[in-house]
């Protein structure tokens, strides 16, 4: 299968995260502290694991991880998005493998892996064949680590008047009016390969400014990865210009963090 292959859609709109690689980088929260604190606490992103990071993107959890010291192979098939994270390495003098590659086929040694992480991304992923791919990579302990960043747009106004202005732009995207909840379940493609071990669900109040809310807007799949340059242009000129009527320049976005751990069978 080709990399070409493995690019989703979303309505109908082909998504190619390489297109908005800048605004991601600088404008898209990474998680809070606390969150790579409570994976630590679990044995996530210690020192000297070898950890597979699956549709890397920038390289947020990468580069966290090797801060941490670990030795981390960050792979995505959007090529856009890691010639910044390579950048952002460099950047940082750290040493992290970046790959283009996809999670169904990551050309990683067997039995290799003591962490595979994804980080928003398991839902764009062919789940049984990520599944069984990292399950391949992993050692027989090893851990998959499923996790997720996002807006809750039920308990902000600046978030739901970002989502229907996305909508008039693309009333194609399917991002909008996510209630935040988190299935307690294990999902029926892990059974048998998978033993989830922990699921960690907390809110933080994440501050943007005008500028920073903008920029995490077009690095939205709706728009920046979907939408026309011209289209982009018109949706960030009308969204200034209502954060500019109802907002002052400093605020803060209730998000959601959620994060499924799961151990090797």
């Amino acid at each position: 299968m080709s990399l070409q292959q493995h690019f989703t859609n979303d309505g109908g709109r082909e998504i190619d995260w390489s297109r908005t690689s800048a605004d991601y980088s600088e404008h898209r929260p990474d998680y809070p502290d606390a969150f790579y604190e409570r994976l630590s606490e679990r044995g996530v992103g210690l020192s000297g694991q070898r950890i597979l990071d699956l549709g890397t993107g920038v390289g947020f959890l990468a580069q966290r991880f090797a801060e941490a010291g670990a030795v981390v192979v960050g792979i995505d098939i959007a090529p856009g998005q890691l010639e910044v994270a390579r950048d952002r390495a460099a950047e940082a003098q750290l040493q992290i493998d970046y790959q283009v590659a996809s999670a169904e086929e990551t050309r990683q040694r067997e039995n290799h892996f003591d962490v595979v992480t994804a980080s928003q991304c398991w839902l764009y992923f062919d789940k049984p064949s990520a599944t069984a791919e990292a399950k391949r990579v992993l050692r027989s302990d090893g851990m998959l680590v499923i996790s997720h960043l996002c807006w809750l747009a039920d308990k902000s106004p600046i978030a739901k008047q970002a989502e229907v202005l996305v909508l008039k732009y693309n009333p194609d995207w399917t991002g909008s009016d996510l209630t935040g909840d988190v299935p307690t379940e294990t999902p029926a493609y892990f059974v048998g390969h998978f033993q989830q071990v922990d699921l960690l669900v907390f809110d933080a109040d994440l501050p943007f400014t005008r500028e920073s809310w903008r920029g995490r807007w077009r690095a939205c799949r709706g728009v920046g990865a979907t939408l026309s340059p011209e289209k982009i242009a018109e949706f960030d000129r009308e969204h200034a210009g209502l954060l500019e009527r109802t907002t002052g320049d400093q605020f803060t976005v209730p998000h959601r963090i959620d994060c499924r751990i799961l151990r090797k069978l």
